[in-house]
Order: structure tokens, then C-alpha cells, then sequence
């Protein structure tokens, strides 16, 4: 297998590289920015060594994998001597391998290898890592080395284009980032009939948990419940009158969401086209929902 060597020791690095160690990949080489956080990745993997200088973990290293955060690839890439044959790859999610273009000027592989995963703590993204999907950008031969180590995570693997790894990383922004920004904004509506936050996430957890399976095991559009795939008019209008008085500055945003499930109730079939621009309206501009709720 091919020597690893990784620039970064973060949670991402730190979960690949522990992993791939685990895997048989010979991690021989680690270097961060905090040498401190090198070291204990170094002393956790059997044969490798942390380093103080990124260019000494290129020279030792046959692919590089930089985890370091996004905006410090292009330096990386920039201020390191590469090879011709060698392999570099970045772990962000929304660059192209564009980013890499000093290595490959010089006749290096370069690729990216991005794990759609959340990853809060070091020992969770360790765990988080079997079954994740790994989005890779590369050609052959470095391609078929990432697809490689992907299956040997535990994990599956997509190829992208360049010019889809923005929008990408916008579709898993939305799916994990602002899930965590609605479940913030629903315990603080629970603080209004006065539960704090804490309990009000233990009570919607099993909520979330139970609609994730549903995802899961019945799938997109069967799984929507609620009173827009029933076509509820009635409990959309409490709800937007509710919200008008407890908490105004979601409106905006309940409207907005509400809009774009219409279309999955119809998928559904549990609503017809009549219920459908039903709650448009109720959902539309706050104008157009008051002269509703007036006639």
C-alpha cells in the first residue's frame, strides 16, 4: 500500500488517519499546525512520526492527504515541493481540485476525498466514519486508490466534477448544518410555555430519531406527516397566528419551508392541487395570507 502522510491533525485528519491505520495503510508521517496535536496523533499510530515542517511529511509520503481547514489548502499546496508520480488530495468538501494545481503542475495526482459525515468530536468521527459516503474528484490511477480506501472505511463512494462540489457541499450544509439551526429555533419556541432548552431537546429527539428512519426505511416523498401533507389548512393558519405573537422573526422562515413541502405532499398523493394553492396562499406573502384569513 501506498506510505500516507497527512498535513492537518484536526478531527478529520485525526479520524482518516487513525482509521486507515487501523486498515493496514501505513500512516508513516503527520504534521498541524499545533505540533502538539501531531504528536498525539503520531504516538496513537504504530511507525509514524510527527513533524514540525508539512515539507518533510511530502518528501516521506508517497499520497498526501491535507486536512487541514479550507482556506489554508491553497497555501499548503502552494508553499510545498511536490513530485511527479506522488498523490495529493485535499478533504474539503466545497473546493475543486483546482485548489491543488501547484502539485499537478509538477506532474503529481492530485484528487479530493471529502466524507459526507459530521464530525463534533474526535471520538465521534471516528466512529461516525463506517457507512459514510466519500465524495471523490480524481482521475486514474489516483481515482481507483481513493475508491479503495473508501470501501475500506466502511464507507461508499460517489465521483464529482469540479463544478459540482459547491453546490455539493450546499446540499450537506442544508441537510446537517441547518438541521441543527431548526432544532435550536424549536426548544427555543418550547421556552415560550417555559421548558428549557436541554429538556425540550431530549423530548424531540426521539421525534428527529423516528422521522430520520422514516427517511430511511420508507423513504422521500411516503415518509412526510404533518398537516401540510395531510392539507390542513386550518392548523397552518393556527400556527402562522401562534407564531405572529410568540416568536414574529420565524415567520419568515416557517412560511418558506412550508412552501417547499407543498411539493412533497403532492408527490406523496394525500393532497390534490386545489389543497396545494390552498396553502400557498396561506404560506405566500404575509399579505396575502391576511386578506385570506379577512375573506
Amino acid at each position: 500500500m501506498l506510505r500516507l502522510g497527512f498535513i492537518g491533525a484536526g478531527t478529520v485528519g485525526s479520524a482518516l488517519a487513525l482509521r486507515l491505520s487501523e486498515k493496514g495503510y501505513p500512516v508513516v508521517a503527520v504534521s498541524s499546525r499545533s505540533h502538539t496535536s501531531a504528536e498525539k496523533l503520531a504516538q496513537a499510530i504504530p511507525g509514524c512520526r510527527a513533524e514540525h515542517d508539512n515539507q518533510v511529511v511530502a518528501d516521506r509520503a508517497e499520497l498526501v492527504l491535507i486536512t487541514t481547514p479550507d482556506d489554508a489548502i491553497p497555501r499548503v499546496a502552494a508553499e510545498t515541493k511536490w513530485r511527479a508520480r506522488q498523490s495529493v488530495v485535499h478533504c474539503s468538501g466545497a473546493d475543486s481540485t483546482a485548489t491543488l494545481e501547484p502539485a499537478r503542475k509538477v506532474g503529481a495526482h492530485v484528487g479530493a476525498f471529502h466524507p459526507l459525515q459530521t464530525f463534533a468530536s474526535a471520538q465521534q468521527a471516528i466512529e461516525n466514519l463506517p457507512g459514510s459516503t466519500f465524495a471523490i474528484e480524481a482521475e486514474e490511477p489516483l481515482l481507483s486508490v481513493l475508491k479503495d480506501m473508501a470501501a475500506a472505511l466502511g464507507g461508499h463512494s460517489i465521483e464529482l466534477r469540479a463544478e459540482d462540489k459547491v453546490v455539493y457541499h450546499a446540499a450537506a450544509v442544508m441537510a446537517c448544518n441547518y438541521l441543527v439551526t431548526l432544532v435550536k429555533l424549536a426548544t427555543d419556541l418550547w421556552q415560550s410555555f417555559g421548558v428549557p432548552p436541554q429538556e425540550a431537546t431530549r423530548a424531540l429527539l426521539p421525534l428527529l430519531s423516528g422521522t430520520v428512519h422514516n427517511i430511511e426505511t420508507v423513504g422521500i416523498p411516503r415518509c412526510l406527516t404533518g398537516p401540510i401533507a395531510r392539507g390542513d389548512a386550518g392548523t397552518i393558519r393556527k400556527h402562522l397566528d401562534a407564531l405572529e405573537k410568540v416568536a414574529p422573526e420565524l415567520l419568515a422562515v416557517y412560511r418558506e419551508l412550508g412552501r417547499q413541502t407543498i411539493p412533497v405532499a403532492l408527490g406523496k398523493g394525500r393532497i390534490n392541487q386545489r389543497q396545494a394553492e390552498e396553502l400557498n396562499t396561506l404560506l405566500g406573502e404575509p399579505s396575502l395570507a391576511g386578506s385570506q384569513r379577512k375573506g
